[in-house]
């Protein structure tokens, strides 16, 4: 199989999921927000919006332009990555979104993946950011990419939704 044809139908892939759980994390927006939710780290917020639109463009571009064949392992990672990734949401519920929004009232969620990590969708999307481009013999997408979601992404997003999970904990504590 080659990757030029394999890039295009991982953009087609990527682009429907991530808008079809966008649909999903808008409602869920709407019932937290109902139910009271305060929203963390809106500042670094609009970099998900430039990292992964660009990251699945210049995925399809640089496999696109290579004349390589489909890396079956990197493939395989990918499709893999897929049941955890709707594991996290399944597991998160109503709660699932891409926002930092805490519920009053609401637990930290220690079941499902969230047993054995603290934060499993990073895991999941951090194998996705390198997997798919990897698939297609976008490598330098994948090196680019991974670097950005870790240095950018991980190292702000993880401390944002510790800080306020910290904070609503402590709020609680303060009242009787």
């Amino acid at each position: 199989m080659k990757a030029r044809t394999t890039a295009g139908w991982l953009f087609a892939f990527l682009v429907v999921q991530r808008l079809l759980e966008l649909r999903v994390a808008r409602s869920n927006e709407r019932w937290a927000r109902e139910h009271g939710a305060q929203e963390y780290g809106q500042s670094h917020y609009p970099l998900f919006f430039v990292l992964h639109p660009t990251w699945m463009l210049l995925t399809l571009l640089e496999g696109r332009a290579g004349r390589g064949r489909v890396n079956p392992w990197a493939l395989a990672l990918f499709i893999l990555a897929q049941p955890l990734r709707y594991w996290v949401i399944r597991t998160l519920g109503r709660y699932w979104n891409t926002r930092i929004l805490i519920v009053p009232g609401g637990q930290r969620v220690t079941s499902g993946p969230f047993r054995y990590l603290r934060h499993p969708n990073y895991a999941v999307v951090a194998l996705e950011i390198a997997a798919a481009p990897l698939a297609v013999g976008a490598w330098r997408t994948a090196l680019a990419y991974t670097l950005l979601n870790a240095a950018l992404l991980l190292g702000i997003r993880i401390p944002a939704e510790e800080r306020a999970l910290a904070e609503y904990r402590a709020s609680r504590t303060d009242t009787p």
